[in-house]
């Protein structure tokens, strides 16, 4: 096998483009493997521990675009040469599409009834695009992350003065009369509505009222700074008033990380405002005020669905019976799985795709056992990994930070780097379980679980030879009318052999209990 490598200075490709060329390099014959992706030092770093980083590459700018294949003599060359045809191919291909309007002004006149606009474009020129669509009169789901705090405050002050809504940035999920956008499920319509600044957060709470025949109202994401301190939870408390106005709505959710003080206290003062039963979850977060009486606080996704189910009318037992026979049941099976380990096996390690969901688990583990978890994304800033590559010890993985998506499409579109770090954490002959989400619905790979479920089985089997179990765990975040199929997902997992739970705070409470005994 020989290694050859493209460089393509300050060439821009959108990431879909990028992860679709690698995947047809690959399927070349004499292709061992291929990558193609901006030359970040994250990117770098992944294309070291797959033998794919050449000397070229790691002088290449971040700006630059790298294919690196691993070929047969003589087929490596004929896979670089392929490669730029796709890529020409591409780019032809978006020059000569049918009529896309190339700006705000001229969309909103080929669509005149339009009211919200989402916008989707590099950090840097996103604040810029939302202004416009505003000054129109146009809600805005603002995608896009990397915006300046600055601007964030001025467009949410501006959308809250004109009775607008900016959803942002960083918002990946919102529901609006139905109508999902961004990384989103298909969820019935009914009594709750949520919002969440926490976009897979989101996600996890309304599949779950799903799953127990529940629909949503709304679903509205705010961004994960909104409760900061400096933006003061502007779009929270606005998403909070239209939905205590909506006489649709009977029950709502909240979902955040832990907000500032000041800003909690004003949204328990907006939820005491009616007198609708109003659950709050504040993952890993603490409420030092009074509650109003229609409020109460939660400390897992799971339980913020349960708790809005029971009080929406659905078929819901009470909520602490229910939990404490789960807690029965995790308990047996984490016994029954610990047995099939060696007693050097003693390390979680956790591959994420939705970051609330990579939070959520890091707080059961605090709470539960008070694990030392590193992590990219940590609760504890002393737990930051050193190098988000390379794991140690027990560690936690969110592939959907930005270090990660730069270049490279996002973990719920694409698999390769999910399934390359598999086999990374799966040859530590230390690590007892790994863990990961499976996050399917609109915007999602159209069958994640049937490529991670191969490299499972691969890893699994690996381990076997060597004389070793390893322990996968999983849940799925989606419901049966997704285009994925929820219960075809997890058919597909549970044959590779991945012990599956029905919600991520269930598999996290699994995963702790099967490593604090160790």
């Amino acid at each position: 096998m020989t290694l050859r490598t493209l460089i393509k200075p300050s060439q821009y490709h959108d990431s879909v483009s990028l992860m679709l060329v690698a995947r047809e390099l690959a399927k070349l014959p004499g292709v061992k493997d291929a990558a193609v992706v901006m030359a970040t030092d994250a990117n770098k770093s992944i294309l070291e521990q797959s033998g794919l980083l050449g000397p070229e590459a790691k002088a290449a700018s971040p700006n630059d675009l790298v294919v690196a294949v691993q070929a047969d003599d003589g087929s490596g060359d004929a896979a670089l040469a392929e490669a730029e045809n796709l890529l020409q191919k591409k780019a032809a291909v978006e020059e000569s599409a049918g009529f896309r309007p190339k700006t705000i002004r001229s969309a909103v006149k080929s669509k005149p009834d339009a009211n919200v606009c989402v916008v989707s474009v590099a950090g840097r020129y996103a604040a810029g695009e939302a202004w416009e669509a505003l000054r129109r009169g146009l809600h805005v789901l603002l995608f896009s992350d990397n915006v300046d705090l600055e601007d964030e405050i001025a467009l949410k002050r501006y959308a809250r003065d004109h009775g607008l809504l900016l959803m942002g940035p960083g918002a990946g999920t919102t529901i609006l009369n139905g109508v999902a956008l961004g990384f989103a499920n298909v969820v019935p319509r009914g009594p709750v509505g949520i919002v969440s600044a926490a976009g897979t957060g989101l996600q996890e709470v309304s599949t779950l009222l799903a799953k127990r025949g529940v629909g949503i109202t709304q679903g509205l994401g705010v961004g994960g700074r909104d409760l900061s301190q400096d933006v003061g939870g502007i779009m929270m408390l606005e998403a909070l008033k239209s939905l205590q106005a909506d006489d649709e709505t009977k029950v709502i959710v909240l979902v955040s990380k832990p907000p500032a003080d000041d800003v909690a206290q004003a949204v328990l003062e907006q939820v005491g405002v009616s007198d609708k039963p109003t659950v709050v979850c504040l993952l890993g977060g603490q409420l030092d005020h009074g509650l109003p009486s229609n409020a109460t606080v939660v400390a897992t996704l799971q339980e913020a669905a349960l708790l809005a189910a029971r009080l929406a009318g659905g078929d819901v037992p009470d909520l602490a019976d229910l939990l404490d026979k789960e807690a029965q049941q995790t308990k047996a099976r984490a016994k029954e799985l610990t047995a099939l380990l060696a007693p050097e096996q003693r390390y979680l390690r956790g591959l994420f795709s939705g970051g609330t969901l990579c939070y959520e688990s890091q707080v059961i583990w605090r709470a539960s056992s008070d694990l030392k978890v590193w992590s990219n994304a940590p609760l504890d800033k002393t737990l930051q990994m050193p190098d988000s590559t390379r794991s140690q010890e027990h560690s936690v993985v969110d592939l959907g930070e930005e270090e990660f998506t730069v270049g490279r499409p996002h973990p719920m579109i694409d698999n390769d780097l999910r399934i390359r770090r598999i086999h990374q954490e799966a040859a530590d002959p230390d690590v007892a379980v790994i863990v990961l989400d499976v996050v399917i619905g609109y915007g999602a790979h159209d069958d994640p679980a049937g490529e991670l479920g191969v490299a499972i089985k691969r890893a699994r089997a690996e381990a076997k030879d060597q004389g070793r179990e390893l322990i996968f765990v999983a849940s799925v975040t989606g419901t049966e009318a997704d285009p994925q199929v929820l219960s075809r997902q997890a058919n597909t997992l549970v044959d590779a052999g991945v012990v599956l739970c029905e919600s991520n705070a269930e598999a996290a409470r699994l995963v702790g209990a099967i490593v604090a005994s160790r």
